[in-house]
C-alpha cells in the first residue's frame, strides 16, 4: 500500500493514534479482563495478557510521543525553528526518553535484555563522528540500534530508512524533523539516490552517527536468495559467490555506503552484529516466542579512517569481507554465550 501524503498523516493518521490510545486506555479494565479469560486456553505463559498489555504501551507511548512533539512544534513558532541546532538538540533528548520508556516495558513485559559487547564506539573513536553499518535482522534491531546510541553512547543519528516506517505517526513526526533519508521499499538505487544519502553523511560533526542497513531489508531466507540472483543477472558472479557463503546475512549494497564514505572521509567506521532476534522474522514467529525470554547481544567492531580502503573496488571488496566476518560472528554466537565473554571463534 502506498504511503499516503504528508497532510493526511498529520491531519488524519497523527489525530487517529492519540483518540485510539485514550479510547483504550479508558476501557483497559475490559481488554485485560478479556486477555486474562484466553491465557489459560494459550500456550504460554499469560502470553495474550502480554501481548494485549506491550500493544496498549505502544500505543499510548505513540500517542504521548505526538503530543510531545506537537507542544514543540508549538515552542518551535509553530514548526519555523524546528531545525534550529537547539531544538534539534531537545528532539534528539526527547526520542532518548521515549526509548528508554520503550525498552523499560520491553524489559518487565517480555523479559527482555539487550548487552553490548565488543568496541564501545565512544572509547574506540573519542571526539569523532560515526558510520554505522548494522546487520537488518528481527523486529526491532533498528529500535535497539538507535536506542543504544542515543542513551549509552550519546549520539545524535543521521538514519537511512524504510519509508514504510512512516506509517508509525510518533516515528514519521520525530524523524522528519531530524537528519533521515526515507527510502522506499524496491526503489532503484540509482545517483539521486546516492547523493541524498551523500549529502545525509556530509558535515558531521563530533557527536553524530550515521546510521544505514546496507542490505536494504529484514534477513530472510528468501530475500537472501534473491539478492544473489539479483547479483548474477548483473553479470556481478563473484559478489554472488561471496554471497552464498554467507548464511544469516544478505549480500551488503555497496552504492548507499560509498556514498557515506566519500561524503564523511573523516569518519570512523563501525560495524554492527547483533544475535538473538534472529528466528523471528514473522509475526507468527513472534506471536511463538512470546514471552521472549531474550537476550539480546549487540557486537560492534570499530575501524579508524585511515585503515578504510581509498578504491572503490577495495572498499566493495572490504565491505564484503566485514559481512562475512559478521556472518560468521553469528554462526558461532547464536546462542549469546561467546558474544559476551570473547570465547567465538571470529570474535576479535
Amino acid at each position: 500500500m502506498p504511503l499516503p501524503p504528508r497532510w493526511v498523516r498529520r491531519v488524519l493518521l497523527a489525530p487517529a493514534v492519540v483518540f485510539l490510545a485514550f479510547t483504550v486506555v479508558t476501557t483497559l479494565p475490559v481488554w485485560l479482563l478479556v486477555a486474562a479469560a484466553l491465557s489459560p486456553f494459550v500456550p504460554g505463559r499469560l502470553r495474550p495478557l502480554r501481548l494485549v498489555w506491550i500493544g496498549v504501551v505502544y500505543l499510548v507511548w505513540d500517542a504521548a510521543a505526538l503530543l510531545a512533539l506537537f507542544g514543540l512544534w508549538i515552542a518551535a513558532g509553530f514548526g519555523w525553528r524546528t531545525r534550529a541546532p537547539a531544538f534539534q538538540r531537545v528532539h534528539y533528548l526527547l526520542a532518548g526518553w521515549f526509548l528508554r520508556v520503550l525498552f523499560w516495558q520491553a524489559r518487565w513485559t517480555l523479559r527482555l535484555t539487550i548487552d553490548v559487547a565488543g568496541t564501545d564506539p565512544d572509547t574506540a573513536l573519542p571526539g569523532r563522528p560515526e558510520l554505522v553499518l548494522c546487520r537488518h535482522a528481527g523486529p526491532g534491531d533498528s529500535f535497539i540500534l538507535i536506542h543504544a546510541l542515543v542513551n549509552w553512547f550519546y549520539r545524535e543519528p543521521r538514519i537511512v530508512l524504510k519509508d514504510t516506517l512512516q506509517w508509525d505517526p510518533a516515528i514519521d513526526v520525530l524523524l522528519n524533523r531530524l537528519p533521515t533519508r526515507f527510502l522506499a521499499p524496491g526503489s532503484r538505487r540509482d545517483g539521486t539516490v546516492f547523493d541524498q544519502i551523500g549529502h545525509l553523511a556530509t558535515g558531521l560533526d563530533d557527536n553524530d552517527a550515521f546510521v544505514i542497513f546496507p542490505e536494504g531489508g529484514n534477513f530472510t531466507p528468501r530475500r537472501r536468495l534473491r539478492a544473489i540472483d539479483r547479483l548474477r543477472s548483473r553479470g556481478l558472479e563473484g559478489m554472488a559467490l561471496r554471497a552464498e557463503r554467507m548464511r544469516h546475512v544478505l549480500a551488503p549494497q555497496p552504492g548507499g555506503v560509498l556514498a557515506a564514505l566519500d561524503a564523511a572521509p573523516e569518519a570512523g567506521v563501525i560495524f554492527v552484529a547483533h544475535t538473538g532476534l534472529d528466528r523471528m522474522l514473522t509475526v507468527t514467529d513472534v506471536w511463538r516466542e512470546l514471552p521472549m525470554d531474550k537476550r539480546i547481544v549487540m557486537r560492534f567492531w570499530s575501524v579508524p579512517p585511515e585503515e578504510v580502503p581509498a578504491g572503490r573496488q577495495e572498499r566493495i571488496d572490504w565491505l564484503f569481507d566485514w559481512w562475512a566476518r559478521i556472518d560468521q560472528w553469528i554462526e558461532a554466537n547464536r546462542d549469546g554465550t561467546a558474544a559476551l565473554n570473547g570465547d567465538g571463534p571470529v570474535d576479535a
